[in-house]
């Protein structure tokens, strides 16, 4: 019995949260004042994100995104990608990561069953990049981006937070990434969600801005679904001859919740079925049952999830929004 929700939504897609620790601070996710994060509670141990992984593939679960925070500073993750790969059913395991390690992890990600990648590239110029994060290096993510190309992830996409008067006058630098490079440059509305101050200051760029401005280097020619990988979000568009492909991600002007294939499995335990509300359920009680309990217990605690995962998120309707935990907190 494949998972659906009440309005009828297949549920293929989790996203695993291994840390709510990360090694950058970006001024969309946290407030330049804002202290280190500490651990909200005990992070779930890589064999009970096994088990949750596998006690729902059998249901249809075909999809597994890892991350974080920023999932490469929890030790051995290369070692969870290996025991998800091997779970029967998992068709697409693919990670998020801001690439400041991956030089160091990734072929043993590759070669323990990682498919593909989507890197944080909020901007072409090192200076600036230093403005949007005052930690890490643009040198550092970008030597990332080489080091996933290098060992065959793919495809690599990289993930770009539009931002209003920061990053817009980059949007064409960024697309023409694709042209020559199997780079998958994704555009992301900025999202009620982490740093509220900065959100309030109206930085906020509707994505058809985007793609009207990226439509100016040529036709954008519709990438059919089955070309798209991922079962992502984003509406999907090709340069004439380029080699990757351009992506559009709406939440708020442009939301996507009628197609919602995804669950977010936090740090901690936590299943929250949207983004956009504070529903959550925990599992760690199911995960604590004895084995013969246990897949029972995970299925019904993923039941009440699903039951109470609403019609459409309210990010721009309910500002400012309850969401009680940021975006780096419930997991990306």
């Amino acid at each position: 019995m494949p998972l659906r929700d009440r309005f009828g939504r297949v549920i293929e897609y989790l996203r695993v949260s291994v840390t709510e620790r990360c090694n950058m601070r970006c001024v969309y996710c946290v407030s330049p004042d804002q202290r280190i994060y500490e651990p909200h509670g005990e992070q779930l141990s890589f064999e009970e994100i096994a088990t949750v992984v596998r006690t729902l593939a059998p249901h249809g679960l075909r999809r597994v995104r890892i991350t974080g925070g920023e999932p490469l500073v929890r030790p051995h993750i290369p070692e969870l990608v290996g025991m998800l790969a091997q779970i029967p059913g998992i068709t697409d395991l693919s990670l998020s990561t801001n690439g400041i390690l991956l030089p160091r992890y990734a072929d043993a990600l590759k070669r323990n069953g990682l498919k593909r990648v989507n890197i944080s590239l909020d901007t072409l110029q090192p200076l600036k990049f230093r403005q949007i994060s005052p930690a890490g290096r643009w040198e550092d993510v970008w030597a990332g981006i080489e080091a996933a190309l290098a060992v065959g992830l793919s495809p690599v996409k990289l993930n770009c937070v539009l931002m209003k008067g920061i990053n817009d006058d980059e949007i064409l630098d960024l697309a023409r990434l694709t042209l020559n490079q199997p780079l998958h440059v994704r555009f992301i509305e900025l999202m009620p969600i982490g740093n509220l101050a900065f959100y309030r200051q109206g930085h906020m760029l509707p994505i058809s801005e985007a793609k009207a401005r990226c439509a100016q280097l040529g036709e954008l020619i519709p990438v059919v679904q089955g070309e798209a990988v991922g079962g992502g979000p984003a509406e999907v568009f090709r340069l004439p001859g380029a080699q990757g492909t351009l992506g559009f991600i709406g939440a708020c002007t442009a939301n996507f919740c009628h197609r919602c294939n995804r669950m977010r499995l936090s740090a901690d335990g936590y299943l929250y079925p949207c983004l956009g509300h504070g529903v959550r359920v925990d599992l760690k009680p199911a995960l604590q049952l004895p084995q013969g309990q246990r897949e029972e217990a995970i299925l019904s605690a993923v039941e009440r999830a699903l039951h109470r995962k609403p019609v459409g998120h309210q990010f721009v309707a309910l500002l400012p929004h309850p969401i009680f935990r940021t975006m780096r907190a419930i997991g990306g």
